[in-house]
């Protein structure tokens, strides 16, 4: 499919979200390594919980890894967490001789994410969102909703790696859609273009998608409803 049909349709559906800051660098930096296998809800819980027993991120970066970890235990993985949240703080601190990341709003685009991704354990991903919902940046941030509904509308290759479809999808989506693309991608994936038993019936895409079921006969008996539906 054309990318600026996809963009067009999602935005008739979903609407055009504006850009809005959701945290500054370090504190989107942080909650990104939070949300790592677990649920916006917990997502939420443990970054609160870390904020209400530091008081800084200093005090983050000089605490023990194990404080750390009973601060985020509601968010899983915890220890693993602690531990790269710390490792991350301590060598932000060292190389800038602060915790302050604003400098990457001036960098141009592929410097920025190759600062960020030469941190402990920070991959395209967690770079893409640092960068596009704190700064600002056209990077799109590819997760598994995102790369699952561009595998099967076709704008990437079935044998393209996520941190592949990073660069692919970007050079594709034109720079002042890719907040919109990022959020109403995933919004299209957790309504209708799910993992298991997708809706296929009830999808903007049903007539052009590849994948399509009702297309290729899966569900021929539906015809399509208005995806906001059940």
């Amino acid at each position: 499919m054309n990318i600026n049909e996809v963009i067009h349709l999602l935005a008739q559906e979903y609407g055009v979200p504006q850009w809005h800051r959701h945290g500054e660098p370090i504190s989107e930096l942080i909650a990104t390594i939070l949300s790592q296998n677990t649920s916006d809800v917990n997502t939420g819980r443990a970054f609160s919980s870390l904020l209400a027993s530091f008081d800084s991120w200093e005090a983050v970066a000089e605490g023990d890894v194990e404080h750390i970890a009973q601060a985020i235990r509601c968010g899983g993985l915890s220890q693993v967490k602690a531990a790269r949240i710390k490792l991350i703080l301590e060598t932000i601190s060292a190389e800038r001789g602060c915790l302050e990341l604003s400098f990457l709003g001036e960098l141009p685009l592929p410097q920025a994410k190759a600062w960020l991704r030469q941190l402990p354990g920070v991959g395209p991903k967690t770079a893409g969102c640092v960068l596009l919902f704190s700064l600002g940046r056209p990077a799109l941030p590819v997760d598994t909703h995102l790369y699952r509904v561009a595998r099967k509308l076709g704008l990437i290759d079935s044998t393209v790696s996520v941190e592949q479809a990073h660069e692919l999808l970007e050079h594709m989506v034109p720079l002042d859609a890719i907040y919109q693309f990022h959020l109403n991608m995933i919004e299209h994936g957790r309504r209708v273009c799910k993992a298991r038993n997708p809706r296929c019936h009830q999808c903007i895409f049903q007539e052009d998608c590849p994948s399509s079921e009702v297309r290729n006969g899966g569900e021929g008996k539906f015809s399509r409803v208005g995806s906001r539906g059940a």
